[in-house]
Parts: structure tokens; sequence; C-alpha cells
């Protein structure tokens, strides 16, 4: 028996109904899934600095226990360049960069780092302060991890600043490989300062965790975030190494 009845389909109120609910719930995931992203860009962001800090310490024992600072070695090479041999990562001549071209090296990368073209996205604690109170100075020279007695509380690596004022590192002859350590307050993430030789924030203040902070390698090698105010001029003695 063929039934008389008609189908019937959607009315227009009825799909206006079912697109607002997808558009709800769209409006809803949308936040949990880039937070959810950039969660995996965070855990990825420690995982290389905790590494470093394993080729930092490896370094270190075969060094007479000595880490790089702003520079360090008779080359005067930076420390993510002494590093290499260390992180099983591969330097090599694919890019026509030379001998030290830096961008398939994987371990000194950021994912949140704003500009998929910088190769070195971390800064190296290069300050040394002479007394409470001053502003300290740059430090080029190694020196000995087993004399700090702090190691869980001293910055060694912090997430390196975006900006026009930034070097792009690319390989080992780029302009600005040298300036990849922290050793004044205008480099910190609070700073206003944005220009000069030397100057400029170099510790990220905008990185991870919704853009409010970045994360930091002690000497210990354990890695934790930290806000602009935790890491700023209050705690200006996590840079005393």
């Amino acid at each position: 028996m063929i039934s008389s009845a008609k189908r019937r389909g959607f009315t227009l109120i009825e799909l206006l109904v079912v697109i607002a609910i997808i558009a709800v719930l769209m409006g809803v995931l949308f936040p949990v899934l880039r937070r959810a992203r950039e969660s995996g860009k965070d855990i990825i962001c420690r995982n290389n600095m905790r590494q470093v800090g394993l080729g930092a310490n490896f370094y270190a024992d075969d060094n007479n226990f000595l880490l790089p600072r702003g520079a360090a070695g008779d080359s005067l090479a930076a420390w993510y360049q002494l590093f290499i041999p260390y992180l099983a990562q591969d330097v090599t001549k694919d890019f026509g960069g030379g001998p030290d071209d830096y961008r398939n090296v994987a371990i000194y990368r950021c994912p949140s780092y704003p500009d998929r073209e910088q190769t070195v996205c971390y800064v190296v604690n290069g300050w040394q302060f002479d007394r409470v109170g001053d502003d300290g100075f740059e430090i080029l020279t190694p020196t000995s991890i087993m004399k700090n007695r702090q190691k869980a509380s001293t910055i060694y690596l912090a997430d390196n600043e975006d900006g026009n004022w930034r070097a792009i590192i690319k390989k080992s002859d780029d302009p600005g490989v040298r300036r990849c350590d922290v050793f004044r307050p205008s480099h910190m993430p609070n700073s206003t300062v944005t220009s000069g030789l030397g100057e400029g924030r170099r510790v990220a203040g905008t990185r991870h965790r919704n853009q409010n902070g970045c994360n930091f390698l002690f000497l210990d090698w354990h890695v934790t975030w930290m806000s602009p105010e935790e890491g700023s001029d209050p705690y200006l003695w996590m840079w005393d190494k």
C-alpha cells in the first residue's frame, strides 16, 4: 500500500535554528581549540628548553664545568653555536648559507615565535652584578656552574622577544648573532625601550598561556613559566648568576 503522506522537509525557521546552534557551538569550540593549540606549542617550547639544558649540562661536563654566557671560548662563539654537537642537530649547507646555517636546527625554535624565519628563539643569561641595586654589566666569558649555589632560582635561558629591533638569525654570520643574551634592565619584558645598540627588550613578555608571559630555563635545568610582573624588576635577582 502506497502512503499518501507527503515527505516533510525543513522549514526556514528550523533551518535557521540549526544554523544558529552550529554557530554557537563553533563560538564555544574555537577558543577551546585555540587554547589547545597554544598549549601544544607551549609544551614543545618547554621540551626544547629542557633539551637545550641537557646539552648545556653535557657541554659543561666537557669544559671544566664552564657555561657560555654572552659569548664563550677562544672564538667567542654564541651559546647556541657551542651546544650544537651536544643536541644531535644537523647544521648543514642545504640552504646555501654555509656550514653554520641554522635553518635545519629545530631545537632552538619556539613554535609560538611570530616570525617563522627566526631560528634562535631563546636568549641566554649574560648578566653580572657587582652589588645589589646596580644595573649590572654584560659578561662575555664562561662562568663555572659549580660556583652557583642557587641553581633552581637562577635563570639561564628565556623566550626571545620578537619585534623589528630583534635580529632574525639564519646563519652564523648574520647581523645580531651575538645579541642573544640578556644583561641590562632594558632587556626585561616590562621595558619600553625598543631601539639602540644593545638596547631593547630581549625577554618576551607576551608568549604562551594566552600571550601573558614566557618560559624560563633555570640552572638546575627545570623549565617554568612566569608573567612579566614575576620576571621583571622585583625578580632581577633571578638573573644574578
